[in-house]
């Protein structure tokens, strides 16, 4: 199973700190899992301009085919000016629309604020179901107050990254052994 962990976005250190807590839980507790830490401020990343995602060349293609070749992708997500940032809406834009055809998706966002916990379910997941994701029902939503000098700090919040990672991988495996089973009925 590989797993890719993206950090979607190109500031900040929040939605960073998270994803790194939640590929430590992924490697601790599911060792033969494959999975990557993509942190979109680590990559220079094309602007989409149309193009099939197998045309980008270098971090561009890089991020494209590594998000295409998962089974599963973990979404982290800081919430700007109550939306998503540019950067994530852009990695979205660069996949084809059914990109996430028969991949689990799972949620993670930081915001500065409680008034910001619906983001996710109405500007994130309707993309993320137009795109044809299996999507993990709850996500993670952890506020500013929950950091520390770059440390997470509220048990109730670690908690709740451990149970994302183990609906994930329980999902994949569930979603992986259907669709196994569906394709072995045709004979060829």
């Amino acid at each position: 199973m590989k797993i890719v962990a993206l950090s979607g976005s190109n500031v900040g250190s929040k939605t960073r700190t998270a994803m790194n807590y939640t590929v430590n839980e992924i490697e601790t507790k599911y060792p033969e899992v494959e999975v990557t830490l993509i942190d979109l401020a680590d990559y220079k990343i094309d602007f989409s301009d149309g193009r099939n995602y197998l045309e980008y060349e270098e971090d561009t293609g890089f991020v494209t085919k590594t998000l295409m070749d998962a089974d599963a992708i973990i979404i982290g997500t800081p919430i700007f000016q109550a939306s998503i940032p540019g950067s994530l809406k852009n990695i979205f834009d660069l996949l084809p629309v059914n990109a996430f055809r028969d991949k689990v998706v799972s949620m993670l966002v930081t915001a500065g604020s409680a008034k910001h916990y619906l983001i996710a379910e109405y500007g994130l997941k309707p993309i993320l179901a137009y795109m044809k994701a299996q999507i993990v029902p709850t996500y993670v939503f952890i506020e500013e107050k929950d950091f520390v000098r770059k440390e997470i700090v509220e048990d109730d919040v670690l908690f709740r990254i451990e149970r994302l990672v183990e609906d994930t991988v329980l999902l994949t495996n569930t979603y992986t052994q259907l669709r196994l089973e569906k394709e072995a009925k045709y004979d060829f």
